[in-house]
């Protein structure tokens, strides 16, 4: 059962965070002390980084939303497999708004602990939303 438990973690995040746009209930899905090996682009650590970054695609993409494709448990471990799509109407590490419609995959693995998201690695489609965004040649 603890497998079941794990997956409506991740999936209670993604839902909760990020298509719900909830950031203050970072702390309901993320251990304090979360080891992200796939660290965000901000320049504060643990929470509060992560925070940050969620503000930052929000602000850029503000109808961002991910679709769950897969999400397989095995003991402590889950992987999620999603799309995610939005509206490029902020800006986004630099690029000003486009107003392009993206859509780009990503995979990501945690460990969950306690009801808590404790180890995180991810890959997203990075060059394709570059592509998408114009900045980078097709």
């Amino acid at each position: 059962m603890a497998e079941q438990e794990n997956k409506a973690v991740v999936q209670g995040m993604i839902e909760e965070l990020f298509n719900k746009k909830n950031v203050d209930a970072l702390g309901d899905f993320f251990a304090e002390d979360m080891v992200d090996h796939n660290p965000p682009p901000t320049d504060k650590p643990g929470l509060e980084g992560m925070k940050e970054m969620f503000h930052m695609f929000f602000n850029a993409f503000p109808d961002i939303h991910i679709e769950v494709e897969d999400l397989i448990a095995e003991g402590d471990t889950v992987v999620m497999r999603g799309t995610t799509t939005g509206t490029h109407q902020g800006d986004f590490m630099g690029i000003p708004a486009t107003g392009k419609k993206v859509s780009y995959g990503e995979i990501h693995i945690v460990r969950v602990v306690g009801g808590k998201m404790v180890e995180h690695w991810g890959v997203e489609d990075q060059m394709g939303l570059m592509q998408q965004l114009g900045v980078v040649p097709s």
